[in-house]
């Protein structure tokens, strides 16, 4: 009978362990997951975007003023530009389709990657750019990004 209680404390603590572990290895895991999507959104953005949005995220010289075409220069993607400010429904429509699907008969340089990027490659690149972002940026698009927002 003594025997018992130990037993019972045993897998108590076992049970309590396995869960313990298992709840870690599935944070390690989605970890994993997003570090292989960072991983792949820097890749894709080096490849389709640093050209004209710069290797640092930079965006274009004089961003804010038109071209000589009259479009607008590429904008930063880091906390100086504006892309934080925009939902991620805006900013996935806005890869996909192009500028022109959220602002109709806007004409941009931009191409739009549907058909050359898969849903998951666009939001690995925009997983890659909301990584660089401060805290503050992440929290202010997180916001903008939730249902009703």
């Amino acid at each position: 009978m003594g025997k018992l209680p130990l037993w019972g404390a045993l897998l108590t603590i076992s049970g309590i362990a396995v869960a313990a572990f298992g709840w870690l290895g599935h944070e390690r895991s989605r970890d994993r997951g997003d570090a292989v999507q960072l991983a792949l959104g820097a890749k894709l953005y080096a490849e389709r975007c640093a050209s004209c949005h710069g290797a640092k995220l930079e965006g274009q010289p004089n961003w804010q003023e038109p071209l000589a075409s009259g479009r607008m220069p590429a904008p930063p993607h880091d906390a100086s530009g504006h892309t934080w400010h925009h939902s991620d429904e805006e900013l996935f429509t806005l890869t996909k389709k192009g500028v022109a699907a959220l602002v109709p008969g806007y004409e941009s340089d931009m191409p739009a990657f549907e058909g050359s990027l898969s849903d998951d490659e666009i939001r690995a690149i925009l997983a890659f750019i909301k990584s660089t972002w401060a805290i503050t940026e992440r929290e202010y698009q997180r916001a903008r990004s939730k249902p009703g927002a």
